[in-house]
């Protein structure tokens, strides 16, 4: 993996800490820019934390080589389970995580957030985590392996809030794959809002002020 960005919201020594993992061809400094307009509480001191996806070919796109966090194998759901990407992703987070504890941010202050691919590492690794989590926040993305899920899950964030975003229009990820997914982790026993928007495969500006009062009332 190669770089990663920091950002730190706040006066003084952050005590919570948002991993943020960007989509499939994008980089580490894709959703730098949305932190001013999140509309955060000045009270809060927060490491914002967002990775690189190494370069690797995505069958999909004809082997092109780009920033991805797994191999893209075809347009169905089940085409785009790779196991060995994903396995790589899930420790490249867990360390992560591991390295925001070191700092002294404890793991019920760290929220996974990804768009599309970076999405769903995050649920891929948030379910599956041993640590008690802040949340987690997936944009218009899905859960790889959902029927491993019910075998492999810990159960440590059955009551972390989840808040999944997805675009009416989203023509690169499904809204019913979205959709999917919800109800997968509903019936798991996990606390999943769900929100739909009038875009496409994005975000927009109404979006961010609505990650901001959950970031808000999550992290008071």
């Amino acid at each position: 993996m190669s770089k990663t960005i920091e950002r730190i919201y706040g006066d003084t020594a952050p005590t919570h800490a948002v991993i943020w993992l960007h989509g499939l061809g994008a980089t580490a400094d894709d959703f730098v820019p949305v932190i001013p307009y999140l509309g955060l509480s000045e009270k809060l001191n927060i490491r914002f934390v967002f990775p690189q996806a190494p370069d690797r070919p995505i069958t999909l796109n004809g082997g092109y080589v780009m920033p991805g966090w797994y191999d893209i194998k075809g347009t169905d759901i089940t085409d785009k389970e790779d196991l060995t990407g994903m396995t790589q992703s899930r420790q490249m987070l867990d360390a992560l995580i591991d390295e925001q504890i070191a700092k002294g941010v404890p793991s019920a202050n760290i929220l996974l957030a990804g768009f599309s691919q970076g999405g769903a590492v995050a649920y891929y690794t948030g379910i599956r985590s041993v640590h008690k989590l802040a949340g987690i926040l997936a944009l218009s993305t899905y859960l790889p392996f959902l029927s491993s899920a019910k075998a492999e899950h810990s159960g440590a964030n059955l009551l972390t809030p989840i808040l999944a975003m997805h675009g009416k229009f989203d023509s690169v990820v499904p809204l019913s794959a979205g959709k999917l997914s919800v109800d997968g982790l509903t019936i798991l026993g996990y606390q999943v809002e769900w929100r739909e928007y009038e875009m496409e495969h994005t975000v927009v500006p109404e979006q961010l002020e609505d990650i901001g009062s959950w970031i808000n009332k999550l992290f008071s």
